[in-house]
């Protein structure tokens, strides 16, 4: 059991995820599907950061009764990753409105989501 760490369990997923997004960006004909799969790879990456900032045996960022001024240092979590991911996650749901709005907006003029079937979008 010395291997089932958290920190392992938690990045092998944040990879797998991460293959299936891209997988699911280069494999697929439909517009949704493309931004679905956008938003799996966005969270495989939030997932990936956040556990190569987990250090084990330490606690969160908030200095207080177990945690005193002196030890700070040497008993918490960097919050850097957390802050970086927090902020990732706000401009993800952002990149994925405009998106879903863009895909809205074909559909509205051509009738369709299959990505071939827009001529105008060819060279």
């Amino acid at each position: 059991m010395k291997y089932f760490n958290i920190e392992y369990i938690s990045m092998a997923t944040g990879l797998f995820l991460f293959l299936v997004g891209l997988w699911g960006i280069i494999s697929q004909k439909n517009i949704i599907k493309i931004i679905i799969s956008f938003s799996v790879l966005d969270t495989s990456i939030h997932l990936i950061l956040v556990s190569i900032g987990y250090i084990r045996n330490k606690t969160a960022p908030i200095i207080d009764g177990v945690v005193s001024k002196t030890d700070a240092a040497t008993k918490i979590v960097d919050p850097l990753p957390q802050a970086l991911v927090l902020t990732a996650i706000v401009i993800g749901v952002g990149v994925t409105a405009l998106m879903l709005t863009y895909a809205l907006r074909m559909y509205s003029e051509n009738k369709t989501l299959e990505i071939n079937k827009y001529k105008s979008l060819k060279w």
